[in-house]
């Protein structure tokens, strides 16, 4: 091997994206391989309780035409033998934090961006040799100490590292330079530019513009006449251009929510307070975890037929107790919700996040003296949780049998957890 500087820029930078194969799946078969491995599995959101949907498949079941997103019946129409597994997201969560602290000890520029891939900027880790052979020790510790498979893009930045992750898979290592862009991507479909979905790709197809190609080569002012500052975005990365840096310091949360899907759709607003003292209890958590007061309350409501709608109100005066979350939820529900009419889902999500420190919170005259008292009980109940577990101290009125009751179960919670590990201030992620 020349000099090790040889094989990076002089100027510019080196980037690496680590993409985890089939996730879920394959971390219950770094569980139990003797259940799973090399079996047709998929994991599926409550598939006993509901139409459940594929989260993910494993290759062997994408081998026989099953897809993520595919309806569960519809699956098992195509192979009635595929296994299904239930979501366990604190093993799910355990794996996320063991393979991005490997990838972590090769540069502190990691920015995890979902809970199975991240982005290292590798450009100042010399020291572990050159791009490709971190990329291929990063790969082979992945699968040798937690027997999981990934793909890895090497590119000269983020928009490529991404595109080279998705070449090979699974176990594939791709480097991706923009010399490389015409012959590998221009024939490629717009929709397979990441950043495109396929509304974009449909308005681009009526401008005649249908591969990656033609966007490079598209008239800038037609672009941005119909797309505005997207539009030039979307030439420059056609060429493969993209100058967005790796943020290793983790933003602060724009928000926490927490859905539910129910078993059976409820009409009774007594069921529909517990669904939602459940959600307020599990969101505050969150809230409190990660040392966050919320200005704003907002919740979702669906319908058997899927209509949504959101609404949402302003607190006046910030908190992070369960109670008042509570309170402007039902208040929410009692307001914008009048008809008996059944739901599907429900969902509580909190806005206008400010760090408590930060925060002075303007307490209610009337609730002064009983704000210290409170907040004490809260503390206390949070450390017997954590020692515990969540269903160590709970009220009369979150007892019932529907998955909003299940929130505090590590093995069946939604994934509406999945990135809060990644959001602590301390860059490196937590060990588990």
């Amino acid at each position: 091997m020349g000099n090790i500087n040889d094989y990076y820029p002089a100027s510019g930078r080196v980037i690496l994206h680590v993409d985890m194969n089939a996730f879920y799946c394959s971390v219950h078969e770094a569980e139990e391989p003797e259940l799973y491995r090399g079996k047709p599995t998929a994991v599926a959101g409550s598939a006993e309780l509901r139409k459940g949907v594929i989260v993910t498949c494993s290759y062997a079941a994408r081998g026989m035409g099953i897809r993520t997103g595919m309806n569960v019946r519809q699956a098992l129409k195509i192979y009635p033998d595929l296994i299904l597994i239930q979501p366990n997201f604190h093993l799910y969560r355990k794996y996320s934090n063991a393979f991005m602290n490997i990838a972590y000890a090769y540069t502190p520029l990691l920015e995890a961006t979902s809970i199975d891939e991240c982005y290292l900027d590798i450009t100042g880790s010399k020291q572990f040799g050159t791009p490709l052979q971190i990329a291929e020790e990063i790969q082979s510790r992945i699968r040798e100490e937690l027997s999981l498979p990934c793909s890895i893009g090497v590119a000269p930045n983020k928009l490529l590292a991404k595109m080279g992750s998705d070449l090979k898979k699974p176990n594939g290592i791709s480097v991706l330079r923009i010399r490389d862009v015409p012959k590998v991507l221009w024939g490629r479909p717009c929709a397979e530019l990441f950043g495109i979905g396929s509304k974009t790709a449909d308005k681009l197809r009526k401008l005649n513009i249908v591969t990656i190609g033609e966007l490079a080569a598209a008239d800038e002012g037609l672009l941005t006449g119909t797309f505005g500052v997207m539009g030039n975005w979307m030439k420059q990365a056609a060429n493969g251009l993209d100058h967005s840096l790796v943020n290793a310091e983790r933003e602060q949360s724009k928000s926490i929510g927490h859905t539910t899907t129910l078993p059976v759709d409820i009409t009774s607003p007594e069921d529909v307070r517990r669904v939602l003292l459940n959600l307020s209890d599990q969101v505050a958590r969150r809230l409190r975890r990660q040392e966050l007061i919320a200005g704003g309350v907002q919740i979702t409501l669906r319908t058997p037929d899927m209509k949504t709608i959101t609404r949402s109100r302003q607190l006046a005066t910030p908190t992070e107790n369960t109670e008042d979350i509570y309170r402007e939820a039902c208040l929410l529900y009692e307001k914008h919700w009048t008809r008996e009419q059944p739901l599907r889902l429900l969902g509580i999500t909190l806005q206008q996040l400010t760090s408590r420190e930060d925060s002075a919170i303007q307490m209610d005259l009337f609730d002064y003296e009983k704000q210290p008292k409170k907040e004490s009980l809260t503390k206390v109940m949070d450390e017997l949780r954590n020692k515990f577990g969540e269903s160590a101290v709970l009220t009369a009125g979150m007892l019932g049998d529907d998955p909003s009751a299940l929130i505090r179960n590590h093995k069946v919670r939604g994934t509406s957890l999945q990135m809060d590990f990644v959001r602590n201030t301390d860059r490196k992620p937590e060990q588990e």
